[in-house]
C-alpha cells in the first residue's frame, strides 16, 4: 500500500509529475539494474502502465553477481516481465583501459542493446534510473543517454536521491535504505587496465566484507594494493583485532599484496578525485 499521505505537498506534486511523465509513455524497457533508483523507476512504471512494461538488466563482468540476483528476485517476486541483454564492455578499449570517459561507452553500448530489445519486442520508449543529484558529480554515462535518445523519468519530475528513498520507503520497497552499488569498474584507478579477473578479485573482497556484516562498503584497487573505504562508523569495528586480521588474510589469499582501510571513510566515487580538476 502507497502511503501518500505521509508524504509532504511538494513530493506529492514530483510523485503525480512522475506518473504524469510515465503515463505519457504508453510503454517502456525499463533498464533495470536492481538498485534504489532503477527499483523505484519500474515500481512506478508498472503502478502507472501495467504489463505495459519491461524490465531490462544487463549482464556483464562489470556488474557484481549479487546485484544480477537479487534484480531477478524482484521482478519474480512481483510478476514483472524481465529480459536480460549481455553485453562485452571490455571488448571496447576506452572500458578495458579505464579511460575517464569509460561509462560514457559502457552505458551506450548497454543502452544500445536495451534499445534494439525494446524495438524487438513492442515497446514504445526506454527509460533509465538516474536522479536530479547525478547531474551534479561526474557522470559520462549521461552523455550516452541523451545521445540515444532515453528517457530519464526521475529527472524529469525533479527527484533527488533523498527523495526516491522517501518514496521508495512509502511504496515499501526493500530498497529504500539499500546502499548505493556502482558497477565493479569504479573500483579502479583511471589509467589501470581493467580484466575480468581484477574483477572477481574485486568481487570477491567485496562479498568477504558483506559477510562480515558491512553492508556500505567499496574495495579500489590501485595496482597490487587494496584501499578498503566502509562508513566512518565503521572503521572500529574493521580496524578491531579479529576482524582486521580476518581481512588482511582473506584478501591476501586473493592476491593483494597490500591491504589498506582509507580513513575517510565510504565515498561513493572516490576515484573521480583523481581527475585533472578535482
Amino acid at each position: 500500500m502507497f502511503k501518500t499521505e505521509a508524504l509532504s505537498a511538494d513530493l506529492q506534486k514530483k510523485l503525480t509529475r512522475l506518473e504524469e511523465v510515465l503515463g505519457a509513455l504508453g510503454s517502456v524497457a525499463v533498464g533495470f539494474s536492481g538498485g534504489v533508483d532503477s527499483t523505484f523507476l519500474l515500481s512506478a512504471a508498472v503502478r502507472t502502465l501495467g504489463d505495459r512494461v519491461l524490465a531490462v538488466t544487463a549482464v556483464n563482468p562489470l556488474i557484481p553477481e549479487r546485484e544480477l540476483r537479487e534484480a531477478r528476485a524482484f521482478c519474480e517476486a512481483n510478476g514483472i516481465r524481465q529480459m536480460f541483454c549481455k553485453t562485452e564492455p571490455l571488448k571496447i578499449e576506452a572500458c578495458r583501459r579505464n579511460a575517464p570517459d569509460r561509462c560514457y561507452h559502457c552505458k551506450r553500448q548497454i543502452f544500445s542493446e536495451i534499445l534494439r530489445l525494446a524495438a524487438e519486442n513492442g515497446f514504445a520508449y526506454v527509460a533509465e534510473g538516474s536522479n536530479l543529484d547525478d547531474l551534479g558529480d561526474y557522470r559520462p554515462g549521461l552523455r550516452a543517454i541523451r545521445e540515444l535518445s532515453v528517457r530519464s523519468p526521475l529527472r524529469e519530475a525533479g527527484l533527488t536521491k533523498k527523495e526516491i528513498r522517501e518514496l521508495s520507503k512509502a511504496l515499501g520497497l526493500g530498497t529504500w535504505n539499500k546502499p548505493s552499488c556502482a558497477c565493479l569498474a569504479s573500483r579502479f584507478a583511471y589509467g589501470e587496465e581493467i580484466s575480468e579477473e581484477k574483477l572477481e578479485r574485486i568481487g570477491q573482497a567485496e562479498e568477504i566484507l558483506i559477510r562480515l556484516g558491512f553492508r556500505a562498503e567499496r574495495v579500489r584497487l590501485h595496482g597490487s594494493l587494496a584501499r578498503i573505504e566502509v562508513p566512518a562508523e565503521d572503521i572500529p569495528l574493521l580496524a578491531a583485532g579479529p576482524t582486521r586480521r580476518a581481512v588482511h588474510e582473506a584478501f591476501r589469499k586473493l592476491g593483494f599484496q597490500f591491504v589498506t582501510l582509507d580513513l575517510g571513510g565510504f565515498c561513493s566515487g572516490s576515484m573521480n578525485a583523481t581527475l585533472p580538476g578535482n
